[in-house]
């Protein structure tokens, strides 16, 4: 029995996580990778197992990053089930065709340019046919019921509190059931996938729930080196960064995840106009996905949490109020660009690397009067990522735009937990898990909330890298040495492995802030020396969390 780690690893994006027992073969999420190139191209990689030969697929919820990869699976070979919730597969069949799409646009521009360059057609990624096939595939699990999946792999979904339908899986092995045939109590270890793990007291959904017990704990790291803002700061800053942008006369765009970012956003300002506390702003909703999706959380109300349940019941409705329009048409979407001000546009996608949130950057980043608030994560690589590490000319659709509109950022509306969250939802078992795994961050923050969970727990902790593994029945792992390490000398190689590789990270940093420093020097551009300064401060970051460790250590 084996864990093998495929993607997510030291990155937030591409989740996916093969499991191995006597007779199943199964992976948990099967997601894209999304920045920058380097990580594009991984999506292109063979995936590290043969895909007609997998059982299933459990899928913790809808984002691309974990459900993405799913229809290239189909595509593949893939003829199993995919295992998720109701409002999973809800979401998950508007996501899935929307991503389809895109790669079908994308591989048509490429082929056109390979055609013209005289070189090797481009090929997407999968088709709205393969994406169509994949989706059916789906197959309901619901919330809190333990599920026989194979002879030996038992399963339950608890709520998660990410976005709508996203949970927690619980994977319980049996070895001995497979050769009998004959499902019992799960005898072998147990398996606890955090999936993306939503903040506590957020508005629309559940909290997370709590888990009892894990042999093996394999948590998400997105937020883990930082604290977000509550929830009363970030209406706080969203009512300002309104307010002033109507007092410049200009708009305030917000690049929205179209599934639970958007949702959270248009809840807040809702309250806030119903409370008279901003000015009577028109609010636009332009992304189709972001309209089918609401209507998805219009069905799935029993998930709601007793605060906007309560608010219902009062009459209330967070998804319509005075002055929202939802946008459809390519016509509508346009028409938006006339609007000089007064306007708050919330638009895909979140990191602002496609879709129609790019034409209303054109058209609005070169503008003193307007402002960018981001309210989600930023990618490496990506162009909201650039926008707030403080680029002062980006090209949008290959035309150099200036960045005059004020750039903002609200982490409390994040739809991940922070270090702090993350530390009391792990620290919930009841008794301590045999290994825990840092995923889904990238390394500064992985490593940092790893070298966390260590003093807080005083077990061993992880930050596998892409192809680590784990023999599920001795504890051996690969995760961070050469080779397998045996139980006695977990603690002491996982904490050299985890300086190991965190001293590598920052030699890697280093090197690439003096080759910054050394281009940026010779042309003499100040703006460029500005944000070399932000780039010596994420290093003196990385150098504090490395201190911590070896104190740790």
């Amino acid at each position: 029995m084996k864990l093998e780690f495929v993607g997510a690893t030291r990155t937030v994006t591409g989740s996916c996580h093969y499991v191995e027992t006597g007779d199943t073969r199964f992976i948990v999420d099967c997601g894209m990778f999304q920045g920058d190139d380097e990580l594009n191209r991984l999506n292109r990689l063979p995936f590290p197992f043969d895909p007609s030969h997998l059982d299933f697929v459990l899928l913790t919820h809808a984002h691309i990053d974990h459900s993405g990869l799913i229809p290239r699976l189909a595509r593949q070979g893939f003829k199993g089930r995919v295992y998720a919730t109701a409002a999973t597969i809800d979401l998950s069949k508007i996501m899935l065709l929307d991503s389809a799409h895109i790669q079908e646009l994308e591989a048509g521009w490429q082929q056109r340019k390979a055609r013209r360059a005289g070189e090797v057609p481009f090929e997407p990624l999968y088709t709205v046919d393969d994406a169509a096939r994949s989706l059916s595939c789906f197959e309901t699990v619901p919330f809190g019921q333990m599920v026989s999946l194979a002879p030996d792999v038992t399963a339950r979904f608890r709520h998660a509190g990410h976005i709508l339908g996203s949970a927690i899986i619980e994977v319980y092995l049996n070895p001995s059931a497979s050769a009998s045939g004959r499902v019992s109590t799960p005898a072998g270890p147990k398996i606890v996938f955090s999936g993306d793990l939503g903040n506590v007291n957020q508005p629309i959904i559940k909290d997370p729930e709590f888990v009892s017990d894990a042999d093996f704990l394999v948590v998400e790291s997105t937020y883990g080196d930082r604290v977000h803002e509550d929830r009363m700061g970030s209406m706080e800053k969203l009512k300002k960064v309104i307010s002033d942008t109507w007092a410049r006369r200009g708009n305030v765009i917000i690049p929205a995840f179209a599934v639970a970012r958007t949702q959270d956003v248009v809840y807040d300002i809702a309250t806030l106009a119903h409370r008279r506390e901003i000015p009577p702003v028109k609010v636009f909703i332009d992304s189709p996905m972001a309209v089918s999706a609401t209507e998805v959380f219009d069905r799935y109300r029993s998930e709601f949490d007793l605060e906007t349940t309560a608010l219902i019941e009062a009459g209330g409705d967070p998804f319509d109020f005075p002055g929202l329009q939802y946008v459809q048409t390519v016509e509508e979407s346009r028409a938006l660009n006339e609007i000089t001000s007064g306007a708050v546009i919330i638009s895909a996608s979140g990191m602002c690397d496609f879709g129609r949130i790019k034409h209303h950057l054109k058209h609005n980043l070169w503008r003193p009067e307007c402002t960018v608030l981001f309210v989600g994560f930023q990618a490496r690589g990506t162009l909201g990522r650039r926008l707030q590490e403080g680029a002062t000319k980006v090209r949008i659709f290959n035309e150099e735009v200036a960045v005059r509109a004020a750039i903002e950022s609200i982490d409390g509306y994040s739809a991940h937990a922070d270090r702090d969250a993350l530390l009391y939802w792990v620290k919930s078992l009841r008794s301590k898990p045999r290994r825990v795994f840092v995923v889904h961050g990238e390394s500064e923050s992985a490593e940092a909330f790893a070298a966390t969970l260590r003093e807080a727990l005083g077990t061993w902790v992880g930050v596998p890298q892409r192809g680590d593994s784990v023999d599920l029945a001795s504890g051996e792992t690969t995760v961070g040495t050469a080779g397998p390490t045996r139980p006695g000398e977990m603690e002491a190689s996982g904490q050299a492995a985890s300086l190991k590789a965190a001293r590598k990270e920052l030699d890697r940093a280093y090197a690439a802030l003096r080759k910054a420093l050394d281009q940026r020097e010779a042309v003499k551009d100040p703006a460029a020396l500005r944000m070399s300064r932000d780039d010596i401060a994420r290093l003196t970051s990385m150098m504090k969390n490395l201190a911590q460790q070896d104190r740790t250590a």
